[in-house]
């Protein structure tokens, strides 16, 4: 998406942050990143409130993507905190999956062709 790299952080002691995205490509401004693969569980206030406390101090920005959905509580918290917090739901996630070809294959691509009517006109 044109950001810089991306640090996977470790799976346990992570702090409640799965990653940390450099904002730009010197790594000046970091976005912690928060993932729940959920099948019919919704992402409730209190992960929300866990994720803002766990990128306190270090950034003001946060994305917290899940593969389920959001209750009410959970994006009204997003909203009102002092952190700028993206939120991600199955959805959006399949979108951007799709817009950037992360984890998909292409199987044809078609070439259209138009006549070209400057070809047949005499000089």
């Amino acid at each position: 998406m044109g950001y810089g790299d991306f640090i996977e952080t470790s799976k346990t002691g992570d702090g409640g942050i799965d990653g940390i995205i450099n904002e730009d490509k010197l790594g000046l401004d970091k976005i912690y990143i928060q993932a729940k693969r959920y099948g019919e569980n919704k992402v409730r206030e209190k992960d929300i409130r866990n994720f803002i406390g766990a990128m306190s101090g270090d950034t003001q920005k946060g994305v917290f993507v899940t593969t389920s959905s959001f209750d009410s509580g959970a994006i009204k918290k997003a909203s009102d905190a002092h952190h700028t917090i993206i939120l991600i739901d199955g959805i959006k996630l399949v979108d951007l999956m799709h817009q950037y070809n992360v984890g998909l294959q292409i199987k044809a691509t078609y070439e259209v062709k138009e006549l070209d009517m400057d070809f047949f006109e005499e000089a």
